[in-house]
């Protein structure tokens, strides 16, 4: 602070006095008063700002204690200076941890001495400070902001406070005798003699520059490969053991099934297919309608009646309307002169039928040409067939061979998967020990848990119980105040108006008799209106029953013109276009002689195939099962022989040991 404590306290009380709420902001005020008095120190203007704000925000607190201080100890003072006051008063309860004791006594000694001793020891009484001053507060803040933010930093000071009051007192009293201020001490200043020369800037010795170090080889943060080959095999491993259990489970009790495998089945119906698409189906027959068209028929058939609705009959009577114009206007143009159009329309259908002749013979050509591509396809499809017949047979024999050597392997995997059974036989008998001991620590850690919980259980509820029997009271001491009757009758006068002096005041019974006028003019405009209504359904009836008449006429005239036209038909039927086209019966012959091809060799082929075909494939299939029924006999034999084997040597051993040996029974 550039300014002294005198100083800055007369800035900040002159602030006050000069400022005026209704015609000013509190920033506006602030900011021309120190352009006027040229203050220019940031610190200085800080203070001032914060202390003219705080004031003006707290003034409610503030005109609390000034109220009580002039109407007890401060009758005798000038109302004048009430701002005076109330910057001290601030200072007191909100700037007085920041500031500290120094700076407060330098602020309150800047003032008169008698002013500030009067005020301060009435305002920073104790009694004083807890009983009305903190109610009165308490109007405006809550109670948890007077006690924490106002009261409790005074109370923290009032030792310090009590000691600068006794000083003012005594000094007021002539007791204390005010301090002499000290001359000035002579300050020491050294000799002036000539400096020595500054020393010159040593040049920098050069760095010696360092080795570059080795980095680290790349293979050090690579994994070793040994590990990986580990884990690979260990994958390979449980991808063979997950195969063979798949398979196991899908051989058990293989000798006891009476039905066909899935392999036969499949054969025996692609031979009954094979056998079935060599018989002549030539002939399509066709599939019945379904019910729901031949109903839907039948209801066509029945002429019922269409209610039309109001829009129907007027479009309906409008597009008879224009049509009866179109016609008048017609013969009014044939009146004045105009030509008939009846040989262009002859032209017309010439050159349509020509068209139509042009069109079908295009038909006819595309339909003939698609049957003979189809007949070569059927060609392409018997040769396929015979080329397909030699793969199989290829195929066959390949499997064959694929089945001997699959069993080969089985063998082999068997004599590893026995080796194995007998090294995890062995491994359990340790782990039973460690689950035992485990078993027994974790029995432990529940007992303890369990006792713990039920004493945290009991006091729960105790506490429960309490809370519940505070609230029953509550619940008890509302309902009874609740029951206190309470007085809520009111006489009303219905003639007599409310009198709150409005101009359009009136009574209830005023009101009344203006509600049952204004219905009966409600009920006679309804009269009104519905009167309209009438009328105006009567004329669109009586509009609607012509539109219906012209309807009707012209229905009847549109029928006896189409049986005139009807008639006119029959007796003029056209007769079928006959189609004279070269290439038409060229492509006619090439197909019939391909057909003729084709039953040709399919009657050969038929004769030769049908014995020797059938008999070739009950042989091989009765072959095929029995060399499957006599491999599926010796794996059962030697998979009974092991698991006797196992059961004999593992009889007072661990049940995933017994369970592994059922397991290879079942398979």
């Amino acid at each position: 602070m550039t300014q002294n404590h005198k100083q800055l306290f007369v800035h900040c009380v002159q602030v006050l006095n000069t400022y005026n709420v209704d015609t000013q902001s509190v920033e506006e005020h602030v900011n021309r008063y120190l352009k006027e008095n040229g203050i220019f120190d940031e610190s200085d203007q800080t203070f001032i700002v914060e202390v003219f704000s705080e004031c003006v925000r707290y003034s409610n607190l503030m005109e609390v204690v000034l109220n009580g201080f002039y109407n007890k100890d401060g009758k005798t003072t000038l109302r004048s200076e009430q701002n005076l006051y109330h910057v001290i008063c601030y200072l007191a309860t909100f700037r007085l941890d920041e500031l500290g004791m120094a700076h407060f006594r330098k602020f309150v000694s800047s003032q008169d001495i008698n002013k500030m001793y009067r005020f301060l020891s009435f305002f920073l009484n104790e009694r004083n400070l807890l009983t009305w001053i903190k109610d009165g507060w308490e109007k405006y803040y809550e109670h948890v902001f007077v006690q924490t933010s106002l009261l409790s930093p005074l109370q923290r000071w009032m030792p310090e406070i009590d000691d600068m009051l006794s000083m003012m007192k005594s000094t007021i009293d002539n007791r204390l005798k005010p301090k002499s201020r000290a001359g000035s001490v002579t300050e020491t200043r050294p000799f002036n003699i000539t400096q020595p020369r500054p020393r010159s800037i040593p040049v920098p010795e050069p760095i010696p520059k360092l080795k570059k170090h080795k980095p680290a080889p790349v293979t050090l943060y690579d994994k070793p490969v040994e590990l990986e080959m580990i884990q690979r095999t260990k994958e390979a491993n449980r991808r063979r053991a997950e195969e063979r259990l798949m398979e196991a489970s899908r051989l058990q009790y293989a000798c006891a099934n009476p039905n066909k495998s899935q392999k036969t089945k499949e054969i025996i119906s692609n031979i009954i297919y094979e056998e079935e698409s060599k018989i002549d189906f030539e002939k399509h027959k066709a599939n019945p309608t379904p019910a729901f068209l031949r109903l839907m028929k039948f209801r066509q058939s029945r002429e019922v009646p269409v209610k039309m609705n109001t829009a129907q009959i007027l479009r309906e009577g409008k597009l008879y309307q224009q049509r009866e114009e179109e016609i008048i206007k017609k013969l009014e143009n044939l009146e004045a002169g105009a030509k008939d159009a009846s040989d262009f329309l002859k032209w017309q259908s010439e050159m349509r039928q020509k068209d139509l002749e042009g069109k079908l013979a295009d038909i006819e050509r595309r339909r003939l040409e698609g049957k003979l591509s189809h007949e070569e396809a059927i060609f392409a499809r018997q040769n396929l067939i015979k080329d397909n017949k030699q793969k199989v047979q290829e195929m066959k024999e390949e499997t064959q061979q694929m089945m001997q050597e699959f069993l080969e392997k089985k063998f082999k995997e068997e004599k590893e998967m026995r080796n194995l059974v007998e090294e995890t036989m062995q491994g359990h008998k340790n782990t039973k020990e460690a689950t035992k001991k485990l078993k027994n620590y974790k029995r432990k850690i529940v007992q303890e848990v369990n006792e713990e919980s039920k004493e945290l259980m009991k006091q729960a509820l105790e506490e429960a119980e309490l809370e519940m029997r505070r609230k029953m009271e509550l619940i008890h001491q509302i309902k009874a105040m609740e029951a206190v009757p309470i007085i809520r009758q009111k006489l009303v006068d219905l003639s007599e108006s409310a009198g709150h002096g409005l101009l359009s005041e009136m009574s209830i019974a005023e009101l009344r008799e203006r509600v049952s006028l204004c219905k009966a003019a409600e009920k006679e405009s309804e009269e009104t209106r519905r009167d309209d209504i009438l009328q105006n359904k009567e004329a669109k009836d009586q509009l609607l029953l012509n539109t219906l008449e012209t309807i009707s006429k012209h229905r009847l005239e549109q029928t006896r013109a189409a049986a005139t036209r009807l008639e006119s038909k029959k007796k003029s039927e056209p007769k079928k276009i006959e189609l004279k086209d070269e290439k038409l019966t060229e492509l006619q012959k090439r197909l019939e002689e391909r057909k003729a091809q084709r039953m040709k060799e399919r009657q050969s082929a038929k004769l030769g195939t049908k014995r020797s075909s059938a008999d070739n494939r009950t042989r091989s299939l009765i072959n095929q099962k029995k060399a499957l029924e006599e491999n599926r006999w010796r794996e059962l034999e030697l998979t009974q022989e092991r698991a006797a084997k196992l059961m004999d040597g593992s009889l007072g051993k661990s049940k995933s040991a017994s369970r592994l040996a059922s397991n290879l029974v079942m398979t």
